[in-house]
């Protein structure tokens, strides 16, 4: 038998131990994916403003925050529509709005803030503020802009690939297309029947799931992918939502009941938490209190159980309420505990708006600040008095949320 050198040995050795080593690595990178970070409960906020700033996210370090619901559609663009163009007939993606968001996405990557990428604009369903006041319903009644939603998204996701702050893309900001097939009616519970009747139609929201999530896969098999329950994202309409055969989709409602309540012009002082509320539609008045809230989300519960749906999948998108109310507090702290209880990841709205309503931010407290707030507004360099507002704000309100972050 012929004796190998020593040098020969090692050699071996070496590239036999590189070898594993090198194995282990790939192991561990297969399993160290994107999805993997929705895994633990993750708590953040929305970014909904008007004018982008570095201030702002340096505000949201300091606080703590570590992922943020990002709308990027107010923003100014150089056509009508920020990133889309002209979402009445999408042909690109426009690169210089394009070039906008990336900057902000790198800044959020500086100071490890992660993002979830938010459309409240598709081609056919422009966001209603950014159409005067006007509901577009193209999207879901019309074929011909679901391929223009296809495209785009698959634009979109191609671009933003591998992005290291984005840890999902929501595919759009609560979807209605009820409204627009003469489903208004909230509080009854029908709305299985009611998908019936458009199944396979443009305003079928689950095939709506399916192609945008298989145009979005064609580019990228990794990114999480959040999709919202019908009826502007109410927890009734998991009733006909479908899951979808993709072990990376996270699902999403949005809290803000009952609406009578949370909503100052409509509640006009009349009701406070906890107590109670008339709904039209329901035969006993909305219990408000922890348990009331509670039997409100149990469509989500019976939702997840029934499609074994693990509870780290669940995202509460968007909650809050008029921080003026009478027990404001104590709403959103039983909301929060509800949804930790779950384990279910939220972000609350919002944090810091610069578009003149200051109803959802609560650093401000229970103060009225129309003295220093509404002046900022007016200015341009608005967003860069922050500190100079919050500074002189002392209520406690906030630590509801701080408490949080820590």
């Amino acid at each position: 038998m012929k004796i190998l050198k020593p040098i020969v040995v090692l050699l071996i050795l070496f590239s036999f131990r590189s070898n594993v080593l090198g194995q282990k690595a790939e192991s561990t990178e297969s399993t160290n994916t994107i999805i993997s970070y929705w895994d633990e409960q993750r708590k953040g906020t929305n970014h909904f403003n008007q004018i982008p700033s570095e201030q702002w996210f340096d505000a949201a370090k300091k606080a703590n925050i570590k992922f943020v619901r990002l709308v990027f559609e107010k923003w100014d663009g150089e056509q009508r529509d920020f990133i889309l163009g002209d979402a009445d007939d999408y042909q690109g993606i426009v690169k210089g709005d394009f070039q906008k968001l990336l900057h902000f996405l790198d800044y959020a990557n500086e100071l490890n803030i992660k993002v979830v990428i938010t459309p409240i604009s598709l081609p056919g369903d422009r966001w209603i503020q950014s159409n005067n006041d006007q509901k577009d319903g193209c999207l879901w009644l019309n074929w011909d802009y679901r391929q223009q939603a296809v495209n785009y998204w698959k634009d979109l996701a191609s671009r933003l690939r591998g992005h290291p702050a984005i840890v999902g893309y929501n595919l759009v900001n609560e979807p209605h297309p009820e409204s627009y097939y003469k489903k208004h009616d909230f509080w009854k519970k029908d709305l299985t029947d009611w998908y019936q009747t458009v199944k396979g139609s443009p305003g079928d929201l689950n095939l709506f799931n399916r192609q945008i999530v298989q145009a979005i896969r064609s580019v990228d098999s990794e990114m999480p992918i959040i999709i919202e329950s019908g009826l502007y994202s109410t927890p009734w309409a998991f009733d006909y939502l479908e899951p979808l055969e993709d072990d990376k989709i996270i699902y999403s409602f949005h809290m803000y009941e009952p609406y009578t309540f949370i909503t100052k012009s409509l509640n006009k002082d009349r009701y406070s938490y906890p107590g109670s509320i008339p709904i039209d539609g329901l035969e006993e008045p909305f219990e408000l209190s922890k348990d009331g809230l509670t039997n409100f989300l149990k469509p989500i519960n019976e939702w997840t159980t029934k499609n074994k749906i693990p509870a780290n999948r669940i995202w509460v998108g968007e909650f809050g309420c008029d921080r003026s109310l009478k027990g404001a507090e104590s709403y959103l702290a039983d909301l929060i505990s509800i949804f930790n209880e779950n384990n279910w990841h939220w972000s609350f709205y919002s944090y810091r708006e610069d578009d003149g309503w200051e109803a959802m931010d609560y650093e401000l407290g229970k103060q009225k600040v129309h003295y220093t707030y509404w002046e900022y507004q007016e200015a341009e360099t608005m967003h860069l008095h922050y500190d100079d507002i919050y500074n002189r704000v002392t209520d406690s309100f906030w630590e509801i949320f701080q408490g949080e972050f820590k």
